[in-house]
């Protein structure tokens, strides 16, 4: 039996527990300790990593289809001669390109709507303003934070427009206006900018150069670059090249096909404007005569430095370079006058000769004219109303009247472009 001393209480004494404790041992049980709170999971009111992975996955999503329709088109330009590589395309001075966020979660909402009984509300806090395009047929169609724009014309394939802006001190832009209302700059501060019929290539001046490249997904690729003239600026495309103008102030054209060389030495001296172009690949210009106050009507041959083939002095013809020829060929508006007065005229191409005359068909033109079939024409004229041209009745001796563009704001001026 064991004893134990005396108490004042009625407990016993156990075996006594010793308090001291290695080095090693502390260290592993605080180890073990925070071990347990690290596997603890706390829910967090944010999850920017969450965040961050979904908004790749979306991106990288996104990029694969960009990359196939890049590579698609890659392949064109590339077959069209229109990729350049070398020193060429590796200038510092390359033009400025803006490519916008793909995220659509940062986009604002879509802007562009077809006015209606209650204007469409403004998302945007951007300085731009608003620009209204109209059809063919007079129908507006508004789009917010892209103007002052000078022309547009729908992207290849539909869903938007490309837009060019008015000339400034700072130079030209040129934007890409979506239908789900991304609205991006693909250029800034460029010199004159020509679109070609496709919306598939873009030219413009930059600096001491001029440029072509291909437009896809809202970006611009295989830019190719040749040194120009100080006064020279591209005028449109023709099949895979590109007319221009050596000087604004004097006749004279070449046409430069990308990635095939700089600038042909051969140029046609005679032509002063270029109108459009004929079914059988020919263009119909003015050229300047022996008489310094007299211009003429010409077909031009492309494949003959631009040679005139085919003549008709009668019009008198503004030189501000207006004018539109019909689908078939058939039948040109061109600025002229009549008399003393300024007016749009109607000249029948295959009456083109010595003998050429011109009947007029309306106020005089501003800025594009189009073409809606053989024998019906639209374009805007001075005040910005719209003209619509019936050539049966132009020839009966009936011109067109303007008519205002309704939902047009005060101080606006509209675009005119291909019906949508």
């Amino acid at each position: 039996m064991i004893e134990f001393p005396d108490r004042p209480d009625n407990l016993t004494d156990g075996p006594r527990r010793s308090y001291q404790v290695r080095p090693d041992e502390l260290e592993g049980a605080v180890r073990e300790t925070l071990s347990h709170q690290v596997a603890l999971a706390r829910p967090l009111g944010v999850d920017p990593a969450g965040q961050a992975i979904r908004r790749a996955n979306r991106i990288r999503r996104r990029r694969t289809g960009a990359g196939l329709a890049l590579a698609a088109v890659t392949t064109v330009l590339l077959g069209a001669g229109m990729v350049q590589l070398g020193a060429a395309t590796g200038r510092d001075d390359s033009p400025i390109a803006v490519i916008g966020d793909p995220d659509p979660a940062h986009r604002p909402l879509p802007t562009a709507s077809v006015p209606g009984p209650s204007p469409a509300p403004k998302t945007s806090a951007s300085p731009l303003v608003s620009q209204t395009l109209v059809s063919a047929d007079g129908r507006p169609l508004v789009l917010s934070d892209v103007g002052p724009a000078e022309r547009a014309q729908p992207l290849s394939g539909g869903g938007g427009w490309l837009v060019v802006g008015v000339p400034t001190t700072a130079g030209r832009s040129l934007w890409v206006v979506r239908d789900d209302g991304l609205v991006q700059v693909l250029l800034a501060g460029a010199g004159t900018i020509v679109l070609a019929p496709d919306s598939l290539q873009v030219a413009w001046r930059d600096g001491s150069d001029l440029l072509v490249a291909g437009v896809a997904n809202a970006q611009l690729i295989g830019a190719v670059r040749t040194p120009a003239p100080a006064a020279a600026e591209p005028v449109r495309f023709v099949g895979d090249s590109v007319l221009v103008r050596l000087d604004p102030a004097g006749p004279g054209h070449t046409l430069w096909r990308p990635g095939a060389g700089p600038l042909p030495e051969t140029l046609d001296e005679k032509s002063l404007n270029v109108y459009g172009q004929l079914p059988d690949g020919r263009l119909v210009g003015q050229v300047a005569t022996i008489d310094l106050g007299r211009t003429c009507l010409a077909v031009l041959a492309p494949e003959r430095h631009l040679d005139p083939v085919r003549t008709g002095c009668g019009p008198d013809l503004s030189r501000d370079g207006i004018g539109g020829v019909s689908p078939d060929g058939r039948w040109l508006l061109v600025n002229g006058s009549i008399g003393k007065a300024s007016r749009s005229l109607l000249v029948d191409l295959q009456r083109l000769g010595p003998g050429a005359t011109a009947v007029p068909a309306g106020p005089p033109m501003t800025g594009a004219i189009v073409w809606s079939n053989e024998i019906q024409a639209s374009y805007l004229d001075g005040d910005g109303e719209l003209v619509r041209v019936d050539v049966g009745r132009v020839r009966a001796g009936r011109p067109a009247s303007p008519a205002a563009v309704p939902s047009v704001p005060a101080g606006g001026r509209p675009v005119l472009v291909q019906s949508f």
